[in-house]
């Protein structure tokens, strides 16, 4: 239509919706599907964070707040950047945003022109290409495939610095993979950005911690400090606190940035719920031990995952650090066809085929960004993920 905006084709939307979408309209006509797409714990919010929201509503706290958040919750964040990152943010260098994708959204639009680069690995979360699309930026994208254990190398982030290079998004753990980065790994990779001293970091930190094993989580600005100057650590309590619907996201940052962050929210949303940043002052500041239980019991489910997927015909399943996805490749599949006919020449021909036949659905890969791969999300019960995981067993077994 003429009078929509024409940085409005630069985007798509949400492939990870879509699939959802898709699942959803298959059930309404009576299939039976098993949804592996959903990209959020299927734990309750706890109790005591609830009750701090039941207790902000009764006390009244009901109105507006600063636009990019309110000193209490500010102070939590600062705690919080000081006991588990070593990070010092002052509350003038912290931002409060409606989920951790605004957060990223506004600190793309406050600093990015036309033409400027931005370094994105691949797989990727789906939704960074195009904020950057939307910002007016160029996505550059980096291939970090199953070799490399889906993490970026020194080598590759080094060829992709231009003089136009203004961020590099970096994600660890990862979505789709669940790859995480020890601090060897990332050392080396901040060291690349020391030599290259106008690139910026933008560091995801939304699955900090949700980590397995002996893998011990860190964030580039707490590796190299020097970096710290130019590094928007960025978080949220969605995932660790299973607190998707709440909608808080956070970061810390240089006070300029956090500024410009500060004048677009204010022209846009302005402050997040209320009543979400009470109940996110709660989950920071009170009892933590739930987290390593909700752990455990992802760490479990992804045992179980890796194992049932890498004994499926065709399909190579690495086994992640952290999060709760699991990103296998579907390289021996490529060139078949399923038992209703359909060739699967990709990894959305895939998808769609084990949906429709096998009722299960996953997020194909070309939406992270890197061929012929599919993510699993394993925040559903045991239950569902070995009928799931049975189904695409026997989907692979009865290609030809």
């Amino acid at each position: 239509m003429p009078f929509l905006s024409e940085t409005l084709a630069r985007v798509k939307p949400s492939p990870t919706i879509a699939v959802s979408t898709l699942a959803r309209e298959l059930k309404a006509a009576g299939k039976d599907v098993i949804g592996l797409g959903a990209g959020e714990p299927d734990f309750d919010t706890p109790k005591h964070i609830k009750e701090a929201a039941k207790r902000a509503i009764d006390a009244g706290h009901t109105k507006y707040t600063a636009p990019d958040g309110m000193p209490e919750l500010k102070a939590a964040i600062s705690r919080k950047f000081a006991r588990d990152n070593g990070l010092e943010y002052a509350p003038s260098q912290i931002s409060v945003g409606s989920g951790g994708k605004q957060i990223l959204y506004n600190a793309l639009m406050a600093t990015l022109n036309a033409g400027d680069e931005v370094i994105i690995p691949a797989p990727y979360w789906v939704s960074y290409p195009d904020m950057v699309l939307l910002a007016g930026g160029r996505p550059v994208i980096v291939e970090a495939g199953i070799e490399t254990g889906f993490r970026l190398t020194p080598e590759a982030l080094e060829a992709a610095i231009t003089p136009r290079t203004k961020w590099l998004i970096f994600n660890s753990p990862s979505n789709p993979t669940g790859a995480g980065y020890t601090r060897d790994q990332l050392k080396a990779l901040t060291d690349v950005l020391m030599r290259h001293p106008h690139v910026w970091v933008m560091s995801d930190d939304m699955y900090e911690h949700l980590t397995f094993g002996d893998f011990e989580f860190c964030t580039p600005a707490e590796v190299e400090p020097s970096l710290y100057p130019r590094t928007l650590t960025c978080n949220g309590v969605s995932k660790a606190y299973a607190m998707t619907g709440w909608r808080i996201g956070y970061a810390g940052g240089p006070e300029e940035l956090i500024g410009a962050m500060r004048k677009i929210q204010s022209q846009s949303t302005s402050n997040p719920c209320t009543i979400s940043q009470w109940a996110a002052v709660e989950a920071l500041d009170g009892p933590q031990d739930f987290i390593k239980e909700n752990n455990r019991i992802f760490e479990r489910r992804r045992d179980l995952v890796v194992a049932m997927l890498n004994e499926a015909e065709g399909i190579e399943c690495p086994l992640p650090d952290g999060a709760f996805y699991v990103y296998p490749s579907i390289r021996g599949c490529i060139g078949k066809t399923s038992p209703a006919g359909v060739k699967i020449t990709d990894d959305e021909t895939f998808a769609r085929a084990l949906l429709k036949e096998k009722g299960v659905a996953v997020v194909f890969g070309a939406a992270f960004g890197l061929s012929p791969h599919f993510r699993v999300s394993y925040a559903t019960s045991d239950e569902a993920l070995k009928e799931a995981c049975t189904r695409i067993q026997d989907f692979c077994a009865e290609l030809r």
